[in-house]
């Protein structure tokens, strides 16, 4: 029964499994601050620039994250993150697109 009375190693708010995931927890929360920057941003027809390229990077760095996650609340967050990012940038693309107006 020494099975269960194993202690709880795992103090990390994002790593589940013990082990530290540097790479993981950095492109999650770049994902969750482009995310909502783009959802935010989208909101305002005169920041669609900003909210379309937010986005679009915001769902690269999320596809990536999703690649390389190792657990289910980086893959929670991440989800989250691509969400806003699409939204985002959909929104974005509605309003004017990625060169609205500068190109052209």
């Amino acid at each position: 029964m020494a099975q269960a009375m194993r202690r709880n190693s795992s103090v990390s708010l994002f790593a589940t499994d013990g082990k530290p995931h540097p790479l993981q927890d950095t492109l999650m929360g770049i994902t969750l601050v482009l995310g909502v920057l783009a959802l935010v941003t989208a909101m305002f027809h005169h920041l669609h620039l900003l909210s379309s390229w937010a986005g679009l990077v915001g769902i690269i760095t999320g596809g990536y994250g999703m690649y390389v996650s190792a657990t289910t609340r980086e893959r929670f967050v991440l989800i989250l993150g691509l969400g806003a990012s699409a939204l985002g940038f959909f929104l974005g693309m509605a309003h004017g697109g990625l060169f609205g107006g500068v190109l052209g």
